[in-house]
């Protein structure tokens, strides 16, 4: 819109255009107040009914809530309104009316639940606390990609549609490709794994990946957000280095960046970015940690996945990120590579929140040879593999990396109790609209 000004650009003795939506009108009988509301924030729009031409004051207050509205006049000073300015109108126009009757209040005065927040997500984003969550959002995406490029590393984008998946299984969702089968991509870990063999070496990607799991859980989704780093001539430890500079990056800006986003949101007294280095615990600590608090009904033996149950106790035990390293080769994917003197350990690895899992990586296998024998003893044919396992016939370095879900990260930073609020159109089992 030519010539508009944001309502936080609104200066007394301006001349204004200013366009948004009517948060709330106030009428007081010889005197009424619209707030108008953008980006930027809210403006009181002053009508003094005996002063001002009728058909303007009837345009004013007969917009319905969330009409889309613009305001000319001029700014004066007014230290009762709620910005210390309002405008006073010679021009109102309303561009695009509201139903009377919406299916929630963007104003935040009557809550609404989750499902009907997210069946109208362009309403609940008018909410601000809810628009600063992906402001939030935005900053952390901002912050790894610079992270990333300071560090030396390249941003690629590999296929979404795939012939096979990248760990075989089930948990896939096919889709028809030219009268053949393919499926959507669990993850880029095959395709980032090549390019670390390439002239790249370090690369990274932020993207989508597909899981076709039947969960039904506050911090599992069927499509989410990969951030996914691979490099070439890295072994697990220093893999684990660039995941917590990442991480520590990602919270520091947002603690530089977004202080009036943390406002919202409550958090600008307790919200801290992580310092010193993330505790690395062997899985065979770990165990031993969450045996000793008593808490689970079971103690954990050898070669168990940590329970959700396991976590949270571990989590409340260590307090912060902290790494699980030396997890037991059987329960790590087939790519990853085991200790050379200990063919029983692999040099997976996981970081922690103390809500729950943000990282799987490792060191990758780079050796043919052992290469296939893991597909092999995982039950998974070589052959349908062979673009991948080729290259490694061609000079593949040794090589390490991770994936951080995007949106967990997002959503231990802020403690939202859901991991849907940290996406804007989240897919599950049982929402495929919007």
């Amino acid at each position: 819109m030519e010539n508009r000004t944001y309502t936080a650009d609104a200066e007394p003795g301006d001349h204004v255009t200013v366009a948004g939506w009517v948060h709330e009108i106030r009428d007081l009988g010889g005197i009424a107040f619209l707030i108008l509301r953008d980006k930027t924030g809210k403006i009181q729009i002053k009508f003094e009914k005996e002063e001002m031409d009728d058909d303007l004051v009837e345009a004013g207050l007969d917009a319905s809530r969330e009409s889309v509205v613009s305001v000319t006049g001029l700014v004066d000073e007014e230290p009762r309104a709620p910005t210390g300015v309002e405008v006073t109108p010679d021009g109102f126009e309303v561009i695009a009316p509201a139903d009377p009757e919406l299916p929630l209040d963007p104003s935040g005065k009557v809550d609404a639940e989750l499902p009907t927040r997210l069946d109208n997500r362009t309403l609940d984003l008018r909410k601000p606390d809810v628009k600063a969550i992906f402001e939030i959002r935005a900053e952390v995406l901002r912050a790894v990609r610079e992270q990333f490029r300071d560090d030396g590393c390249t941003e690629i984008n590999t296929p979404k549609i795939v012939a096979t998946g990248t760990e075989g299984g089930t948990e896939l969702f096919p889709i028809s490709y030219f009268g053949e089968e393919a499926f959507m991509n669990q993850s880029p870990q095959l395709f980032k794994q090549l390019m670390a063999g390439s002239g790249l070496e370090k690369v990274f990607e932020i993207g989508p990946i597909f899981r076709a799991e039947e969960h039904n859980t506050p911090r599992h989704l069927n499509e989410a957000t990969s951030i996914d780093f691979e490099g070439a001539f890295h072994d697990h430890t220093e893999a684990m280095d660039v995941v917590e500079d990442i991480v520590k990056a990602a919270y520091e800006a947002v603690a530089e960046n977004c202080q009036e986003e943390l406002a919202l949101l409550d958090l600008e007294e307790e919200f801290e970015a992580p310092s010193g280095d993330f505790p690395r615990l062997t899985y065979e600590e770990a165990l031993d940690r969450i045996n000793a608090t008593g808490e689970l009904d079971e103690m954990l033996v050898y070669g168990d996945d940590l329970s959700t149950e396991a976590e949270r106790v571990l989590g409340e035990e260590v307090g912060e990120h902290y790494f699980i390293v030396d997890w037991p080769s059987e329960i790590k994917p087939f790519y990853i590579k085991d200790y050379d003197d200990d063919a029983e350990t692999s040099t997976g690895f996981d970081l922690m929140h103390p809500r729950m899992e943000l990282v799987s990586g490792g060191q990758r296998e780079h050796r043919y040879e052992q290469l296939v024998a893991g597909f092999e003893q995982q039950g998974l044919d070589p052959d349908e593999f062979e673009y991948y396992t080729k290259m490694f016939r061609y000079g593949m370095p040794p090589h390490a990396g991770w994936g951080l879900g995007g949106e967990r990260l997002v959503m231990t930073m802020l403690g939202l109790d859901n991991i849907r609020e940290a996406v804007l159109f989240p897919r599950d089992r049982q929402r495929l609209s919007p």
